[in-house]
Order: C-alpha cells, then sequence, then structure tokens
C-alpha cells in the first residue's frame, strides 16, 4: 500500500511504485488562457517577461507543443539559473508527457546542474527526484534508487521533517518492490519515526501497514500481523476502506501461511464485508477471489463456488473502468486466468483465417475488372471509417465512466499523465449529512426500494451541491459528503457550502410535507467545518477521489453533534460566513475524542 502526500515542489503518487512528480502549484489551464493574451500584447521585458513564460510554460496542459515553445523561449531568455531550471525541467515534464522518457531525462539532468550552478538545493533535489521518476518508469530500479538516494539527502539538509519521511517512504516502497526488503524497511524505520515524532498519523498508519507487508514477504507473520493491525487500527479513523479491505486480504494471506484457515477465512470475509459496505466493486472481487481459493483448499466446494462466481461478477462489472486504468497507463492486460487466454487466442486464430480468406479473395478479385477492385476497396475503406467512429464512441463513453469517478481535473491529470498527485488545499469547507432513523427505517424495505429512496435524495443534493460549485467526494450508507474550494479555488467556498446546507434542509422539509412523497419521513441533520486538507486519488486496484486531514474529522463531529433539520457549523466555518449568515451560539459542545468544541446553528431565511 502506497503513501501519498502533497508538498510544494515535491509531490508522492498514488501506486506501488510511487514516482515523485515536481511542480510548484496546481496546474490551471485557466490561468495559462488569461496570460496568453498578456503574452500576445508583447509588452513586458525582462524578469516580468520571464516569469511570464514560467507561468505559461507550466499552466499550458492542453497544448504540449505550445508549453514547450515557452519553455524553450524562458531557456534561450534566461538571465539566471532560476529560469534556466524552470525551462528545463518543464520542456522536461513535456517530453514525458509525450512518452520520450530519453530526452525527459537528458532535461531534468540538464535542470539539475542549473540549480547546482545556482546553488539551488531544493531545485537541485526536486530533479533528482524526477530523474529517479523516470528511471522508475524505464524500469530502471538500480538508477531509480540512486537518484531517490541523493534526494533524500538534499532533503536532509532542508530540515522538513515529513518531506523528508515520505521520500524515505517511497524509496522503500521501491525498494519492496524490487525485493529488497532489508533496505525497505530500514527506509520504513526511519520515516516512520519521524511520522511518529510529527504526530502524522496518516503517515504512520501506510508506514506500519507497508512494513506489515514487507515481514509477510519474509515469513515473519507475528511481526506482519502486529504492524498491519495497528495500521487498520487508525485508517479507520480516516475511513480509509480501500486500505483497510487491502491490508485484511494481506492479513488472510499471513494466516494460510500459518495453516490457519478459521482466521483467514475470517479476515477475508472482513475485507468482503468492508468492500461491499462501502461498495468497492474492485475489493469485492479481490476478497472474494481470496475466499474462493481458501474454500477450494478446505474441499468445500459449494462455498469455493459461490465466491468465484461472485468474484467474476463484480470483476467483469469494473472492467470498463479497468480499461480506462490501462488506458492511462498504456499498459492493456487482456487475460486473467488460463481459460480466458484460450480463449483469446481462438480468437485470434479466427481473426486470422478470416484475414486470410479476405487475402485470397482480394487476389482473386485482381483478376476480375478494375471497377470491381475500386468496389471491394471502397467497402474496405467503409468498414474502416465504421471501425474508427466506433473507437471514438467508446472513447467518449471511457471519458464519461472517468468523469463519474474522478473530478474533471483529475481525470484530465490521469489521462495525459497516467497518475495523479495528491494537493494540499489550505483553505475547504467540509459537509457531512446524516438522516435521523435511517437503519430502523431501512430495514422494513426490499433492496431496490432501499436503493430507489436513497436515490431520491442524493439526486437531489448532487444537483444543489453543482449548482453552488461544489465537488461531491463520497456517500456512506445514508452519509453524504462533500467539499468547497478544492480545483476551482473559491474564496467564498464556506458561503456557498453553507447556502447549499440550507437548501438540503429546504428540501428534505419540503419533501415531509409533500402528499406524494409522505412515505419518505425523514429528518436530516448536517455538519460543517472548515480549513486545511489533503486530496488525491487512492487505490492500487480502483479509482477513488477523497480527502482527508484533521478538517474532515472535525466535521463528521459536527454532524453527529448536530441538531435535527439544522445546520450545525464549527467555530473555523463561522469566522467565514458570520458577515453573511446569522447564526446562534450554541457553547462549548463535549465530542468524542475532541473534548469541548464551539458550534453555531445557522438561521433559516425566512
Amino acid at each position: 500500500m502506497s503513501f501519498s502526500f502533497d508538498i510544494p515542489k515535491a509531490c508522492l503518487i498514488v501506486g506501488f511504485n510511487i514516482l515523485f512528480s515536481i511542480t510548484s502549484v496546481a496546474q490551471e489551464q485557466k490561468v495559462a488562457d488569461s496570460l496568453k493574451k498578456i503574452f500576445e500584447a508583447d509588452t513586458l521585458f525582462g524578469i516580468d517577461r520571464l516569469d511570464l513564460l514560467t507561468e505559461l510554460a507550466f499552466n499550458e496542459v492542453n497544448d504540449v507543443e505550445l508549453s514547450m515553445k515557452y519553455s524553450n523561449l524562458l531557456i534561450e531568455e534566461a538571465v539566471n539559473y532560476d529560469y534556466l531550471y524552470e525551462g528545463y525541467y518543464q520542456l522536461g515534464n513535456n517530453y514525458r508527457l509525450l512518452g520520450d522518457l530519453d530526452k525527459a531525462l537528458d532535461l531534468y539532468i540538464n535542470a539539475a546542474e542549473a540549480a547546482i550552478s545556482g546553488n539551488s538545493k531544493s531545485d537541485e533535489g526536486g530533479a533528482y527526484i524526477s530523474i529517479a521518476d523516470v528511471y522508475s518508469e524505464m524500469g530502471n530500479s538500480l538508477n531509480a534508487e540512486l537518484y531517490y538516494d541523493k534526494a533524500i539527502k538534499l532533503l536532509r539538509e532542508s530540515k522538513n521533517v515529513i518531506y523528508l519521511a515520505s521520500a524515505l517512504l517511497n524509496a522503500g516502497d521501491e525498494a519492496f518492490n524490487s525485493g529488497k526488503y532489508e533496505r525497505a524497511l530500514n527506509y520504513f524505520k526511519e520515516s516512520g519515526e519521524l511520522f511518529k515524532a510529527e504526530d502524522y498519523l496518516v503517515g504512520t498508519a501506510y508506514n506500519l501497514g507497508n512494513t506489515g507487508m514487507v515481514y509477510a514477504e519474509q515469513g515473519k507473520n507475528e511481526l506482519a500481523e502486529q504492524n498491519i493491525n495497528e495500521a487498520i487500527k487508525i485508517l479507520q479513523d480516516f475511513e480509509d476502506y480501500t486500505a483497510i479491505a487491502e491490508y485484511l486480504t494481506y492479513m488472510s494471506d499471513i494466516y494460510v501461511n500459518k495453516e490457519d484457515y478459521g482466521s483467514a477465512l475470517n479476515y477475508a470475509h472482513t475485507s468482503l464485508k468492508i468492500a461491499h459496505t462501502n461498495d468497492l466493486k474492485k475489493q469485492i472481487s479481490e476478497s472474494s477471489l481470496k475466499l474462493y481459493e481458501l474454500h477450494k483448499a478446505n474441499e468445500n466446494l459449494d462455498s469455493a463456488l459461490h465466491y468465484y462466481q461472485r468474484h467474476i461478477v463484480y470483476r467483469d462489472s469494473v472492467r470498463n473502468l479497468e480499461v480506462v486504468e490501462n488506458m492511462a497507463f498504456g499498459n492493456i492486460q487482456f487475460s486473467e486466468t488460463v481459460a480466458e487466454q484460450k480463449a483469446l487466442e481462438a480468437k485470434i486464430a479466427e481473426q486470422n483465417r478470416k484475414v486470410a480468406e479476405q487475402k485470397r479473395a482480394l487476389a482473386e478479385a485482381r483478376s476480375r475488372t478494375q471497377l470491381i477492385i475500386l468496389g471491394f476497396t471502397g467497402a474496405i475503406l467503409l468498414s474502416l471509417v465504421y471501425f474508427f467512429i466506433s473507437i471514438r464512441k467508446e472513447k467518449k463513453k471511457s471519458d464519461n465512466l472517468l468523469l463519474n469517478i474522478l473530478p474533471e481535473e483529475t481525470a484530465e491529470e490521469l489521462k495525459k499523465k497516467g497518475k495523479v498527485k495528491a494537493r494540499q488545499y489550505e483553505s475547504v469547507s467540509v459537509l457531512f449529512t446524516d438522516f435521523k432513523g435511517f437503519t430502523s427505517y431501512s430495514e422494513n424495505l426490499s433492496p431496490e426500494e432501499l436503493v430507489k429512496t436513497i436515490g431520491y435524495y442524493f439526486s437531489k443534493f448532487d444537483d444543489i451541491i453543482a449548482k453552488h460549485g461544489l465537488e461531491k467526494i463520497k456517500t456512506i450508507g445514508d452519509a453524504y459528503m462533500c467539499v468547497g474550494g478544492i480545483h476551482g479555488l473559491k474564496e467564498d467556498h464556506a458561503q456557498q457550502i453553507v447556502a447549499a446546507a440550507l437548501e438540503i434542509t429546504k428540501f428534505v422539509e419540503e419533501t415531509k410535507k409533500d402528499a406524494a412523497k409522505g412515505e419518505l419521513n425523514f429528518d436530516v441533520r448536517i455538519g460543517i467545518n472548515s480549513g486545511p486538507v489533503v486530496a488525491g486519488v487512492v487505490g492500487t486496484r480502483k479509482f477513488a477521489y477523497d480527502i482527508w486531514g484533521d478538517t474532515v474529522n472535525v466535521a463528521s463531529r459536527m454532524e453527529s453533534a448536530g441538531e435535527v433539520g439544522r445546520v450545525n457549523i464549527s467555530e473555523d466555518t463561522y469566522e467565514l460566513v458570520k458577515d453573511h449568515f446569522n447564526c446562534d451560539y450554541r457553547g462549548e459542545i463535549p465530542v468524542k475524542n475532541r473534548g469541548e468544541l464551539k458550534m453555531y446553528l445557522v438561521h433559516v431565511p425566512m
């Protein structure tokens, strides 16, 4: 399991083979579009022009060639090593996007030399990280480790503990993937100590989990179990269910090695239950496969068949998503089992037979009139036209599927770069909703009625938050979570999310009064908190966009400590909206694991 943490100039990427991508701020095409007019006016000179070129080269994400033009101008006109570094570095990013890794590597090396000449250790470290990144993509683990080590040495001098710990954790992952377990453990030991010293729980959790996986590979099952259980305990507070499900499957493997099949089954069942509860289709498929293997080993063939069928159903239900993933990473794997491989070989043989028949037909046609040949050729061309139209339609379907899973900006980054960097947002607002009495109500409904009922509410919630420019994060049972202030970086995110919350409460209340919807007799609690978060894509086997941090935890507490039919906000949110909404101070309310927190209820407009 990999750890993702966003830092200026250096960002860890989610994945078993973790790579660094060096950026200063989030790329924004809108910024480039607005700056193009200034560039075309040609009224800036000297440092101002170089700053403009730097921003244009970085933020131009739709047109790689245009970004390369700005980068080359920056290199040509650079008056110091800082601008020379930026030009070489961004040009390296461009070639990397185009898949020319050799050229990208040369440019990153030029960027490192510029940083050395300019005596900038942070830029030098950033260049080394990108060099290691490219070597890792090339499959050259030796050079990747070499440059990760060089980057770590520079980060030690920077004295930034969290950044150093994150770099060490990534270097450990690279070592783990190369089978260098002792080296990986050394990295994890140091990064774990640093995370613990800084009380950085998310980093600690992933560090423990990864350490446990190394121990499991070494056959040290007790240590593996201890570390992975500690990781799971921490991750439960952060509701990182994808990671928890993955680690539980690893725990099942540990007990298989101990020949304790009862415990192995318990862990696999728990993983499956968590995956079901949180609709993690990939994890449902993998947990079902693990249960199939366990029951088969115990010769429980009926149960084995049941779980294998479930594995196939859920695996097939996410095939389209896998195609999108594989397109992004440029590595489509067509067959997973021997049966599938044989079926694929048979299909290829049939296609080859048809091609051979077409060739024979074409040879016979050549002995006939030119008109027949032209007609046959026209038919082939027409078939090709339909073929490419079909490809476009399928690509559009894949793009739409990806946009249903990830925010638009994140989806575009994934398609362009094959991966997504995590980001730190200093000020956002997070909203949680929950229905009072939903659990007891749902017990009397069929699955179809339950989905229809919750879908009725959440569809309207989706419309409301879209209207206010907010981003939906996820639903968990009857809980709904969204955030304002990411991607668009709106300064009025707190006002927008409070306005959306009031609209949601109004909708729920009106639904109760609607005679036609009288059976939907629910009350809603809403909680909001504002502050910093980390956002990114998690999961090595399924894309899931999520946010983490204390801000999220407090927002959840605001909901649970709120009042039915009211919007309960924290002190931090209140300070951002007090000039726009009337609020009643509730006092300091006891909160689980938080002590007493100041809370406010927002007045519903008349």
